[in-house]
């Protein structure tokens, strides 16, 4: 299934901004950011077609998937 993968921050290094990846049926944001290398205990913000959504989301065909890096300061 199609899925458009867009990083966000530090997750951009050595990756892309905006793409779209032929992932395996019921895939997770998780098991995406896994398969891209990325730890998902450092995702801030997980949305799915502009919503807010949980690391455990099943996505589906179309989906836009955006994973943005917790931001820490102070």
């Amino acid at each position: 299934m199609k899925v458009r993968v867009r990083l966000f921050g530090a997750f951009r290094q050595g990756r892309f901004r905006d793409k779209i990846l032929d992932l395996e049926a019921g895939i997770t944001p998780s098991g995406v950011m896994e398969s891209l290398g990325i730890d998902a205990g450092k995702a801030g913000i997980i949305m799915v077609n502009s919503r807010h959504a949980s690391l455990d989301r099943a996505l589906s065909e179309g989906d836009i998937l955006a994973v943005f890096p917790a931001v820490g300061g102070g």
